[in-house]
């Protein structure tokens, strides 16, 4: 598979306005955030960073549509002046929050969130994208970095469907899965050099391994893309050289199949973060009927996914 990182933004506007390519993201490194909505679905996300206090409005998004090609995701609007920068007053001192009792479904990263007098849900979450592959120590601080998202939506968030099995004739310990949305696969039509999406549809999914060979606790194994059309990915766990790690080609890490995994992915459009958590599996036996029978159900599953997937359907 391919890899990549996900480089942060310096966020521009210490005042002004802004329609963020993160569509979610709002800060990095935020302490102290709050949430607040007022009765005209303005929300307004107050927090420290760099030294000072943030009053940053959101609006003009919510849920997602459906990958196209012709028809732009949605997006949010900020302004991290308060105010000044749309509305040419300090918006933020006159706020009035109107948003409720948040009573939606359970979300990973959880922050805070607020049910809103429409009845659509705002939600905050922190996580850390930037962590090193393959287990390996942070070495920059950007690495270590939490971002802090804001999510509007209406109605079920993201489907994340994730199913661990083996591959390569069960050589290597694989996952596998798919992002759907509202029915619909999630997923964008380009990646940049580094592997990561380059337009608004698509997300990137990031992998963590708990107990591995790369040691205790919970480790980033690498992030990838969902393949275009199906929503689907794939992903085999090996030994290799990662070019994104100090020591390239010299540095080779071991496989990282571990006791259990999780899967984290923004959800599309303005939805919140989703994860995914299960349990890993011991290694394949040819001469056990049972992890044979299991193989076979899971390719069996696989191929309703990816079948028509020229790079996936190659691992089996």
């Amino acid at each position: 598979m391919r890899s990549l990182i996900v480089f942060a933004l310096t966020l521009l506007l210490a005042g002004g306005v802004s329609t963020a390519w993160a569509s979610e993201r709002v800060e990095v490194n935020a302490e102290s955030p709050r949430l607040a909505v007022n009765s005209r679905g303005v929300a307004m996300v107050t927090y420290r960073a760099r030294g000072r206090t943030f009053h940053t409005l959101v609006w003009g998004a919510i849920n997602a549509l459906p990958p196209s090609q012709t028809v732009p995701q949605v997006r949010f609007k900020f302004d991290w002046s308060g105010g000044w920068g749309s509305r040419h007053k300090l918006v933020w001192k006159t706020f009035k929050n109107r948003c409720g009792k948040y009573d939606g479904p359970a979300l990973a990263y959880f922050v805070t969130a607020c049910k809103a007098p429409d009845g659509s849900y705002w939600a905050l979450q922190a996580w850390q994208p930037y962590l090193p592959h393959r287990g390996y120590p942070p070495w920059e601080p950007r690495q270590t970095q939490w971002e802090l998202h804001v999510s509007h939506w209406r109605g079920p968030i993201a489907n994340l469907d994730v199913y661990t099995d083996w591959a390569f004739g069960g050589q290597a310990h694989d996952l596998f899965g798919r992002l759907t949305y509202d029915g619909n696969p999630v997923y964008g039509f380009a990646t940049g050099r580094d592997g990561s999406p380059s337009d608004r549809y698509g997300r990137g999914l990031y992998i963590d391994t708990f107990n591995s060979a790369y040691g205790e606790g919970w480790k980033r194994e690498t992030s990838t893309v969902f393949r275009r059309g199906s929503g689907a990915f794939c992903y085999s766990f090996w030994p290799t050289t990662d070019k994104t790690l100090p020591g390239y080609p010299n540095n080779q890490r071991p496989a990282g199949n571990g006791q259990r995994y999780r899967i984290t992915v923004e959800g599309p459009g303005v939805t919140p973060i989703v994860m995914w958590e299960g349990a890993g599996l011991h290694n394949f036996d040819p001469s056990n009927s049972a992890d044979v029978d299991y193989e076979r159900s899971r390719d069996a599953l696989f191929m309703q996914f990816l079948a028509n997937d020229k790079f996936c359907p190659s691992q089996r």
